[in-house]
């Protein structure tokens, strides 16, 4: 079938004497386009073909297919070379169709197939239709620019890595030298710790800004279309519109939060000098709980060991979900979710600090106020003179003397929090509560004043002796 060859003349419909649009085969021999060969039956009132007044039998005539395929290609060569023309009826195109998208003919609109539908000239419907794709345009255009924007802050973030991973690699090499070379053999187990950790988390920041690197290509490319879409005449605008508003309607993931992505420094630096204890007992010390500097507000500064924070200089950091910008603060590097806890800071001599428990879910990047409604049970020392726990309203608290050493007790499954002046063991305040998430302590130390630094808080270490159990 598909090897029998039709000239020109066999390609006309000889009802309508144009090319063939769906022929069907008579029994006669004969083939009409369809539509005609209705239109003719109807105006006759019998089933007679056109050419030879055949009567035909009943039912539907077959479609023939040869007839057809050779049909549809001519029509094809045809109308190949003037777009303008419709498909069907070789009239102009010079009417949008709304209900299906497309440009259509005239007599198209009078067709079954259009003849309810919404339609406007093509000038018309290539003007609404430009406003509404350069809307579109638009929203790319503000989500392309959030994900350049993603982009350079996980740079920063993966370049950050780096530094800290660098700056804990030096803090763990002066810790083991002070211990000398027997240490050596733990030096090097901790450093590999590390540096797998740093290799993976850089990795998954390479996979991530890979990721948003073709994120923001593939979206660059459709912008850049598009843009090249809109510049389009009318009607190649509105024969590419149905794909182009498909590719314009693409869903773009906003960028994820990366959330633990920073090295815990805290596995690596907290209690460094215990975890090496059973070999150097009588030179290290102890503390029941370390800080989080990933937590930690810009201007807060840590000892070596992570057990002292005090305020110094602005520095650049990644504002990682973690951190805390909304107060100059940091929390502990453990949470709890039950038992007792106890621990010890020294305040020494500062003019302000504030220091108690958080649960986790404290808003850290915008202002709130410090009370248990918030998720804070904490006291504060404000001007150099008073102590008020953070109730609500606050609470002054009347102390015989000015604590230097506070002792915070934690009571998790009872829902107290108890603080102590460690120098008479009196209690200054408790307070009374239901805890229904993870737990942190929390620090705050004084700011800067008059160019000093503020007094540091320092986590007390324990009594640690040979039979620890």
């Amino acid at each position: 079938m598909a090897g029998i060859l039709f000239s020109d003349e066999d390609l006309l419909c000889p009802q309508c004497t144009e090319i063939y649009h769906l022929p069907v085969l008579l029994k006669c021999g004969h083939s009409i386009c369809r539509v005609c060969l209705q239109k003719f039956w109807e105006l006759k009132g019998c089933r007679e073909c056109p050419v030879c007044r055949t009567v035909s039998v009943p039912g539907r005539p077959p479609i023939n297919l040869a007839l057809k395929i050779a049909a549809d290609h001519q029509q094809v060569q045809k109308t190949s070379g003037n777009q303008d023309l419709c498909g069907l009826h070789n009239e102009k195109l010079k009417l949008f169709c709304h209900n299906d998208q497309e440009p259509i003919c005239l007599v198209c609109q009078t067709t079954k197939q259009h003849r309810v539908h919404e339609c406007c000239p093509v000038e018309e419907a290539a003007d609404q239709k430009k406003k509404e794709i350069s809307t579109m345009l638009g929203s790319l255009k503000k989500k392309l620019r959030t994900l350049i924007k993603t982009k350079v802050d996980w740079e920063e973030t993966k370049n950050y890595i780096q530094s800290q991973a660098h700056q804990n690699e030096e803090a763990i090499k002066e810790t083991f030298e002070k211990l000398r070379l027997f240490l050596q053999e733990e030096e090097n187990s901790r450093l590999k710790v590390l540096n797998e950790e740093k290799e993976i988390k850089t990795q998954v920041m390479g996979e991530k800004l890979e990721n948003i690197t073709d994120q923001i290509k593939s979206l660059s490319s459709t912008v850049r279309d598009i843009e090249a879409y809109l510049r389009a005449k009318d009607l190649p605008f509105l024969k590419e519109y149905k794909q182009m508003k498909k590719r314009a309607k693409c869903v773009i993931r906003e960028p994820e939060c990366i959330r633990d992505i920073l090295i815990t420094s805290a596995n690596h630096l907290g209690l460094l000098g215990f975890g090496i204890w059973k070999k150097m007992a009588d030179i290290v010390t102890c503390v029941p709980i370390t800080l989080d500097p990933n937590t930690a507000q810009s201007n807060l500064m840590f000892s070596k060991e992570l057990t002292s924070v005090q305020y110094s200089r602005k520095q650049i950091l990644p504002d990682n979900p973690e951190r805390c910008t909304n107060r100059v603060c940091a929390l502990g590097a453990t949470g709890f979710t039950s038992g007792k806890h106890s621990w010890t800071v020294e305040v020494g001599q500062g003019k302000e600090w504030c220091i108690g428990v958080v649960q986790e879910s404290i808003k850290r990047k915008s202002t709130v106020f410090l009370n248990p409604a918030e998720g804070f049970w904490v006291i504060a020392l404000c001007n150099g003179d008073s102590i008020w726990a953070q109730t609500s309203p606050r609470t002054k608290l009347v102390l015989k003397q000015k604590p230097e050493r506070i002792t915070v007790q934690l009571d998790y499954d009872k829902g107290k929090v108890v603080f102590i002046n460690a120098a008479d063991l009196t209690t200054m305040h408790t307070f009374k509560d239901r805890f229904k998430e993870r737990v942190f302590p929390y620090f705050s130390p004084g700011l800067n004043e008059d160019g000093k630094n503020s007094t540091p808080l320092t986590i007390c270490p324990l009594t640690v002796t040979v039979d620890v159990k």
